[in-house]
């Protein structure tokens, strides 16, 4: 039995990270997604629970625990974690160790940068990011009979970007309000995430940077 040769063109495949991404547009410091729905990003200060005495953790649990139930609509937190670069630091220790001229004062600089150098080789130096997203479904839009069949038309969205946005903002903001004011009782500030802010964060997150070569590295690899 002979199996029939298939030939298959030898074409490469082209395809951009957007077409993989649920992404359809960033407007009006929304996330428009691809189905019609949409979402709103803050980013949300941080809070050192374990400096604060008994009854202040107490409050925090009670406030927290008032939020979770307070809450009516899904909610999403994302917690970003990523590898500090602190060369600048150094550097900047480095250049005002060199102006001061009292000489204890030099001595617990240089004890200082010898801790900071410790502490790096013991362990990475990370920084943690705070993120709460505010889905809005499609299926909140009240989308009629008429409007599905006069809104078939090109484009990423299902529907007008006009009705799309009208319809998230007027489900969003209320909800962003309400969440500014209960993190607030927490001692937590929320700042929602302009267009800049958004295409910044969505940049970081599929383009990570590769990691940072140390000097010895270098200067091996060049020997």
């Amino acid at each position: 039995m002979k199996i029939p040769y298939i030939s298959v063109p030898d074409t490469a495949l082209v395809s951009t990270t957007q077409a993989h991404l649920p992404v359809a547009d960033i407007v009006d410091d929304l996330v428009l997604y691809k189905d019609g729905g949409a979402a709103l990003v803050m980013e949300s200060t941080s809070l050192n629970f374990g400096l604060l005495s008994e009854k202040e953790q107490q409050a925090v649990i009670a406030a927290y625990a008032a939020l979770i139930n307070s809450l009516s609509f899904s909610l999403q937190i994302v917690i970003r974690t990523q590898r500090k670069d602190i060369s600048s630091y150094m550097n900047y220790l480095e250049a005002i160790s060199q102006k001061i001229t009292n000489t204890k004062l030099a001595f617990l600089m240089q004890s200082y940068k010898k801790f900071i150098l410790d502490s790096i080789k013991k362990k990475n130096v990370l920084g943690k990011k705070f993120y709460l997203i505010i889905p809005f479904s499609p299926l909140e839009l009240g989308v009629t009979k008429s409007l599905l069949t006069t809104a078939k038309r090109k484009g990423p969205l299902p529907f007008p970007e006009s009705y799309v946005l009208k319809k998230a903002k007027v489900v969003l903001y209320p909800r962003r309000d309400h969440l500014v004011r209960q993190a607030g009782r927490l001692g937590l500030k929320l700042k929602q995430l302009t267009n800049l802010g958004l295409m910044d964060l969505f940049y970081d997150v599929y383009n990570t940077e590769a990691p940072a070569i140390k000097k010895e590295e270098v200067s091996s690899a060049i020997k």
